[in-house]
């Protein structure tokens, strides 16, 4: 048989594969239709934004499927970097249009989740919990960036949210000779504490309340619930390391444009609600 065979044979595989695996989340297709209909009896006007959604996150996780199944197949470190950048710009651009208002937010989200991410990565590379390979460096990185591209976008949303409502207070600490970093520091402690919150919470209840996708997965995959809750507590440990990483540093990166030269606050930042 030659190769040109052998490859089209391999290729025919993986779509029936994928062409009958598709069966059981079609199905599951009936519980969003009652959503829909339910939307459309109560008049909430979100059938349109349902359809869109589901569509979107079928189409997008189908095109992934494919991209990780070659990405699998290559077992390159290569298309580890290829994928964290192109996740990092995707959160930094998401994370951005949350935080709309701050000046320069889309770059300075994407740097805080850059820099947060790449150290919490590079420390559990050292530290060996998991190997290098595309398999499992890639899940690991999709949930920290995730997870900083949430955080992040709080942070920054809130923090200028905080500092318009509350710019006498700033200004009269300014006055009194305060550094801008201190006349900020109650802004930037409930900036950061409202957007750790979820995080935090999510970590005491873990495994109480539900289990999480990692823990899942394995124990659906057919893996031992003692071996699924050690993934699971490496997750939960990197997630609030990253999270707590990403969210600090984007307050230093900010704050700066939120004030002028001569450390007055830049009242054009404020102006648009």
């Amino acid at each position: 048989m030659s190769t040109g065979n052998i490859f089209h044979g391999q290729s025919d595989s993986v779509w029936i594969a994928f062409a009958l695996g598709m069966l059981k989340p079609l199905a599951a297709l009936v519980i969003v239709v009652l959503a829909v209909l339910m939307s459309f009896f109560q008049k909430l006007d979100l059938e349109k934004e349902m359809i869109y959604s589901i569509f979107r996150a079928f189409v997008q996780l189908s095109i992934i499927g494919f991209v990780l199944e070659f990405i699998f197949q290559q077992n390159h470190v290569f298309y580890i970097f290829l994928a964290y950048i192109f996740m990092v710009l995707v959160a930094g651009y998401t994370a951005g249009k949350r935080a709309k208002h701050v000046p320069k937010g889309a770059y300075i989200a994407g740097a805080s989740i850059l820099a947060g991410t790449f150290l919490t990565m590079i420390m559990l590379v050292l530290l060996r919990v998991f190997p290098l390979t595309p398999r499992y460096a890639i899940p690991v990185t999709g949930m920290m960036v995730g997870s900083a591209m949430t955080v992040t976008g709080v942070t920054l949303k809130r923090l200028r949210d905080d500092l318009r409502l509350q710019q006498n207070q700033v200004e009269t600490a300014l006055a009194l000779g305060a550094t801008p970093r201190q006349a900020t520091h109650k802004q930037v402690k409930r900036a950061l504490v409202v957007a750790l919150s979820p995080v935090l919470d999510n970590a005491k209840t873990v495994g109480l309340i539900a289990l999480p996708g990692a823990m899942t997965g394995l124990i659906m995959g057919g893996a031992s619930p003692l071996e699924a809750i050690q993934l699971q507590i490496v997750v939960m440990n990197f997630l609030v390391g990253a999270s707590t990483f990403c969210s600090i540093l984007s307050t230093y990166l900010s704050w700066p444009f939120f004030f002028t030269k001569t450390y007055q606050l830049e009242t054009r930042v404020f102006i648009e609600e």
